[in-house]
């Protein structure tokens, strides 16, 4: 017995024993029986099995939990609403535990062979990366959507760390973009996107098929790595103020109506702008804060968002400011 208990169980034997254990119904001792291992041996193939995304275990919602919310954003802005189902004295960082576990199941749902998965770094993608369930694909590419480069900020260790985490739970084809986040000078942009380095991957992230980012936010209990990294001069901060800005997605700077083309500092950012990342058919954003509130109300007015991941409280936050409260 066991020698039989120690021999590695492959993907086939890990499959039948899930599908006799949750789909048929049997006991863990039925199933035992069935192997001729132990009840203890059983429950480990049972956990191996959703290690290895053979199994994926959901919790539908209540019916009433984030219904209304959803409702009422999805008429608004014509999107897809995931609620995120939160207790209300959750932490920040609970909320944005909830809402990036989430995230992450629908992006292993969504991306498979042959399709190109955009990525815009941040502390909100790096949370949805850690949650990420290994499930290999085939000709598959995550591809940096903004670059991360700055001479104050570790963020280009970051934004390597977060995307050699998703690829490798895709088993895809990893493309950076190291290129600054923002450029010193205009000029030095337009001339860096002549290259050719710089246009396969620009070209590859226009053409992606589904794009994953949050909005970041200069004000609240967790600020954007993009203002709190030192990518941002003193004078920048300023002319964000003067424009109005409220928050940013992909580096790119938005008002809360969600213009964003008049602002100076856009035209030295790698992010793509919001007009570019509309091609990419599927673009979900994933949201967990009041303090994000204003710059997803601009992200969702600039027509960036197909699929919203967000928690109860933040949602309850936008649908109150859209009426006025």
């Amino acid at each position: 017995m066991q020698q039989t208990e120690d021999v590695v169980h492959g993907d086939a034997e890990l499959h039948h024993a899930a599908e006799l254990y949750w789909v048929q119904g049997m006991t863990m001792e039925a199933v035992a029986d069935r192997f001729g291992v132990s009840r203890p041996t059983v429950s480990r193939m049972l956990q191996a099995a959703r290690d290895r995304g053979i199994v994926r275990i959901s919790l539908a919602p209540p019916p009433a939990a984030g219904h209304e919310l959803s409702r009422r954003l999805r008429e608004t802005f014509g999107i897809t609403v995931h609620v995120a189902g939160t207790p209300r004295t959750a932490t920040e960082p609970q909320r944005l535990e909830s809402v990036a576990r989430a995230a992450a199941a629908l992006l292993g749902d969504w991306f498979g062979d042959g399709m190109t998965l955009a990525v815009a770094w941040g502390t909100t993608t790096s949370a949805v990366a850690e949650h990420l369930v290994p499930r290999p694909t085939r000709d598959a590419v995550v591809v940096q959507m903004n670059g991360a480069v700055s001479a104050r900020s570790p963020g280009a260790a970051q934004s390597a760390a977060l995307l050699g985490r998703m690829s490798t739970a895709f088993g895809a084809s990893l493309l950076p973009f190291p290129t600054p986040a923002f450029f010193d000078r205009e000029e030095t942009r337009t001339l860096m996107w002549q290259e050719s380095s710089v246009r396969r991957v620009l070209a590859v992230r226009n053409a992606a098929d589904l794009a994953v980012f949050s909005v970041g936010a200069f004000r609240g209990p967790m600020i954007s790595q993009v203002y709190s990294g030192g990518y941002l001069a003193e004078d920048a901060f300023r002319e964000l103020a003067a424009h109005h800005v409220v928050g940013d997605v992909c580096t790119v700077f938005l008002r809360e109506d969600g213009t964003y083309a008049d602002i100076d500092l856009n035209r030295r950012a790698s992010g793509p702008t919001p007009m570019e990342l509309r091609r990419i058919p599927r673009r979900l954003c994933v949201v967990a804060g009041e303090h994000k509130v204003p710059g997803l109300l601009g992200a969702l007015r600039a027509g960036v968002v197909t699929d919203l991941l967000i928690d109860e409280r933040t949602a309850a936050a936008v649908v109150r400011q859209l009426d006025g409260r």
